[in-house]
């Protein structure tokens, strides 16, 4: 599958509002800007998603704004004893009053309610991430306080159109390894972040109706202190000009074809809690997937519904660089889920 690249920086839409140039890049060199989509205001969907953690705890923070519906959510995970405790601040037809920002590598945001408080600063080479929830579950409060610094050099980004709506469009930068300062404070409990590693997830777009995407993500340290990681997806939209399947190794970032997640079936329905095995088109990538715990959502309002299996667990397999250079991993702790959107 031969896969375009796209390395000159232009506006990601034209007058009519539709994608000029689909593909994929290594930084968010495209200009996106909410005033620029012609679709209707209801389809317009923008979000940022980080999630900070190992295989013993970690934590991930949304804000998303749907426009018929706003989002500002947090889960903090205990893995080992297999537990989540989640809080969502819901606001109804925002369409763009989170005023998110154009780019991923400028802009704050700021959100305030009696419920919660988030306020994430960006520049160029560090993000903070600051969260208070005075209620957050049994009375406890959660204050979520990190610093993310080392931007790697590359990250995966990519420009998927749909051929069923010439204005419908996904643009999304998927950003690991970023190293992590911090704590969590869950009632008493003070929960260590440093040595762990993060993953934003920043998307923007026009969506069609009825949606399905597979997507795995990991940020891990190899034995030798090497960052490693990979964004591996599939699913929706026209990917004729691109996949969004990426290698990141020392914050370089290695392209990789086609990737079958092998989730595995009994009785025609997926087995979430079952071995996976994922594999690549290209002979690059082969994992064993072993889930320790299914973050399971399912938010169902009649005409619109999101089902979400997050699937936490250890990935152990190889990764073949762009140089021939065969990097093993055994048990590295990452995610793969999927998720149905009818939105």
């Amino acid at each position: 599958m031969r896969q375009h690249e796209i390395t000159q920086g232009h506006p990601l839409l034209n007058e009519q509002g539709q994608v000029i140039e689909s593909g994929y890049a290594k930084t968010l060199i495209l200009d996106y800007h909410r005033l620029q989509v012609k679709a209707s205001r209801f389809r317009i969907k923008e979000w940022d998603y980080y999630f900070i953690g190992s295989d013993d705890y970690g934590i991930s923070v949304t804000i998303a704004d749907l426009s018929y519906i706003g989002l500002v959510g947090v889960t903090f995970f205990q893995f080992k004893e297999k537990k989540k405790f989640s809080y969502s601040d819901f606001r109804l037809f925002p369409m763009g009053k989170f005023q998110l920002p154009h780019s991923s590598q400028r802009g704050d945001i700021s959100y305030r309610s009696k419920k919660i408080t988030l306020d994430i600063k960006v520049t160029e080479s560090l993000r903070t991430i600051y969260c208070h929830i005075p209620r957050f579950h049994n009375g406890k409060s959660l204050t979520l306080d990190v610093l993310l610094t080392d931007p790697p050099r590359d990250s995966m980004v990519i420009v998927t159109p749909f051929k069923e709506d010439p204005r419908a469009f996904y643009y999304n930068q998927k950003l690991n390894n970023l190293s992590v300062t911090g704590e969590i404070h869950f009632g008493h409990q003070v929960y260590d972040l440093s040595k762990k590693q993060a993953v934003l997830d920043w998307g923007r777009g026009v969506w069609t109706y009825d949606n399905t995407w597979y997507w795995s993500s990991l940020s891990d340290y190899l034995p030798d202190g090497s960052k490693f990681g990979f964004n591996l997806g599939y699913g929706f939209g026209d990917t004729s000009k691109a996949t969004e399947n990426m290698i990141f190794y020392q914050g370089v970032a290695h392209k990789l074809e086609e990737i079958d997640f092998g989730i595995p079936q009994v009785d025609g329905q997926d087995d979430f809690l079952s071995p996976w095995h994922f594999t690549s088109s290209d002979g690059r990538f082969e994992a064993s997937f072993e889930p320790i715990y299914d973050n399971y959502t399912n938010i169902n309002f009649i005409f619109i519904q999101h089902l979400a299996h997050q699937v936490f667990g250890y990935f152990s397999g190889y990764a073949i660089l762009d140089d021939g250079k065969k990097i093993t991993f055994n048990r590295l702790f990452g995610f793969a889920e999927k998720v149905r959107n009818r939105w």
